[in-house]
């Protein structure tokens, strides 16, 4: 393709996207309530994972042998274009959560939140979850929290009718021990110690809720500390008592290491999934399954690069399926670009759940899409990060937009635009060749940048 008809394609590309996005926000709409009188409210079982690459499931490619993620991904439709909302966990969970870009709450601009801080998800903000529950469902969260601590902060106060899990970003598998050593378990809002190992003691809650005789639909967050550091496998223990006292983030581990991690997931999620079927609730359970950012050290990213961390399409785009049957047909792989977002409103659409119309969505309703009533649409996606690990100052801004299959992406000083249908390795810049593009989406970002919250000076 000459350089004149790629020009006008991304013209087109860039123009259509918002076109394309307001047809499907404000289509689809009766369709789906036809579909949801003839159903049983649907159950709602979403699985998040915690810093799982692009490629670190066998059905995306790698040797990592995940058979019952593959599994799940075959039985629905499996996204080869999600995105998360962010490149860490905090934003990413809060984007869920509210189903708007994070940077639109003080606790979004924390990168991610790393302790000692007052901020945190607003009680008296909607949320998935108290949305669902004013819906009639019954609400649990099993695993990371990380949007604020207590005693302000709670899964409690924010629509789930009970926690079990973690508050902090990272915890030991064994000792369910924070980065500075304090037991970070909990029980709704009260410490407990159990002993084993976090995934498989996260995997047993879920099936617990799952097999519990109920009388309404259930909305289950199952979100898994898996993979993230620190890297010890089930056979570990010992290691998380000695080295990982002393040693720092993303230190030690091993290709091996990782696998077992992964393995003792996807073992996991097959137990939660063999539990629906038990229970005889699988075909009336939308399952979606998706990671919180892209991947660390040991992740495998494709043909991407960049990491967790930045925004190269290694640390945003990540492994994201969805299953509904009897709804969604099996075996599609599908295109459709998406942001974690997106999941919040498609799971209110799904459910019949109204959002809060003080609260308006960023993400959209991808049913349709799902479901064959709309074709792949482009998409005009906005990130933004200034990380504050640790306490540190922010550093250099990061900025992207995605519009249709181009890419500008920000880092610091340097600024470059790339061609993501023909570059996802994001290799070849080419702002010079097209500044018209370059112009418009680096216009584009700021628009949007005014629209979110400032950093804190």
């Amino acid at each position: 393709m000459n350089k004149r008809k790629l020009q006008a394609l991304g013209r087109r590309q860039f123009v259509g996207a918002a076109v394309a996005s307001t047809a499907l926000t404000l289509g689809g709409s009766s369709f789906f309530s036809a579909v949801a009188a003839k159903r049983k409210r649907p159950n709602v079982l979403f699985i998040l994972t915690d810093d799982l690459g692009w490629g670190d499931l066998s059905i995306y490619g790698n040797t990592y042998q995940t058979p019952n993620l593959d599994q799940l991904a075959r039985e629905g439709s499996r996204f080869t274009n999600a995105y998360a909302a962010q490149t860490v966990c905090t934003p990413t969970r809060i984007g869920f959560f509210t189903g708007r870009y994070p940077a639109r709450l003080p606790v979004g601009l924390q990168e991610p939140l790393a302790g000692s801080e007052t901020v945190g998800l607003p009680p008296e903000h909607p949320t998935i979850a108290s949305l669902l529950k004013g819906n009639g469902y019954e609400t649990a969260l099993v695993g990371k929290w990380h949007t604020g601590f207590l005693p302000n902060y709670s899964p409690l106060k924010s629509g789930f009718d009970e926690f079990f899990g973690n508050y902090s970003g990272a915890i030991d598998y064994f000792t369910h021990k924070d980065g500075s050593g304090k037991l970070d378990f909990y029980e709704g809002e009260s410490p407990v110690e159990i002993p084993g190992y976090a995934t498989d003691l996260y995997t047993e809650r879920a099936v617990q809720f799952i097999k519990r005789p109920r009388n309404k639909p259930f909305y289950l967050s199952l979100h898994y500390n898996a993979p993230h550091w620190p890297w010890e496998g089930p056979e570990d223990e010992e290691l998380s008592r000695t080295f990982y006292n002393s040693n720092p983030f993303t230190a030690g581990g091993s290709k091996e290491t990782y696998a077992a991690i992964l393995k003792s997931l996807d073992d996991g999620v097959g137990k939660v999934l063999q539990a629906l079927n038990e229970s005889g609730q699988a075909d009336n359970t939308i399952v979606i399954f998706v990671s919180d950012n892209g991947g660390e050290r040991y992740s495998d990213f494709g043909p991407f690069q960049g990491r967790k961390g930045n925004l190269y399409e290694g640390g945003l785009r990540v492994p994201a399926f969805i299953r509904w049957p009897g709804v969604i047909k099996p075996e599609q792989v599908n295109s459709q670009v998406l942001i974690t977002q997106d999941l919040t409103a498609t799971i209110l659409a799904a459910t019949g759940t109204k959002p809060d119309p003080n609260y308006p969505l960023d993400g959209q309703n991808l049913l349709p899409v799902l479901v064959g009533k709309k074709p792949v649409y482009p998409r005009t996606l906005f990130w933004r990060y200034k990380s504050n690990v640790g306490g540190r100052p922010p550093g250099q801004l990061q900025a992207a937009v995605r519009s249709g299959d181009w890419k500008y992406l920000r880092q610091g000083e340097n600024e470059y635009l790339f061609n993501l249908a023909n570059d996802e390795g994001e290799q070849t810049d080419l702002k010079n060749n097209y500044p018209k593009v370059f112009q418009q989406l680096r216009d584009r970002f700021e628009e949007w940048n005014a629209e979110v919250l400032p950093y804190p000076a």
